[in-house]
């Protein structure tokens, strides 16, 4: 039972690294430009979950670690679990996803003209 409430935590130390990484993972591009790509994945998945009203994979892991550490079963996700009411009320979850979007396509824009000058010519003299 022990490991898996070890186990239990470390999904949710990754869940919370997944979610940091859907915001914040595009600024990766601007040293590094192939990580623009995995992160196109990862944003283009969170939406999808959204969209979709799908189950997180790392929810239902928590969920069956939780239920073999002698847990009861999760009744909501993650994020209404841990995120909202908890970092924002609840009733700012529309804004903060706009926010999210916003920061994502920031970091995009910004992958994008430091990838441009990468690649531009440089002025001979």
């Amino acid at each position: 039972m022990v490991a898996y409430r070890f186990l239990t935590v470390a999904i949710l130390v990754v869940h919370v690294g997944w979610l940091g990484y859907v915001a914040f993972g595009g600024f990766l591009a601007w040293r590094w430009p192939g990580a623009l790509w995995p992160h196109v994945g990862a944003v283009a998945w969170g939406v999808a979950l959204i969209a979709a009203g799908l189950e997180c994979p790392l929810t239902k892991a928590e969920d069956w670690s939780r239920q073999n550490a002698g847990e009861p079963a999760l009744t909501a996700g993650f994020v209404d679990r841990y995120v909202e009411g908890v970092i924002y009320p609840e009733r700012y979850t529309g804004l903060v996803q706009v926010l999210v979007a916003f920061v994502v396509t920031i970091s995009w824009a910004g992958a994008y003209q430091i990838m441009r000058r990468r690649t531009e010519p440089t002025p001979s003299h």
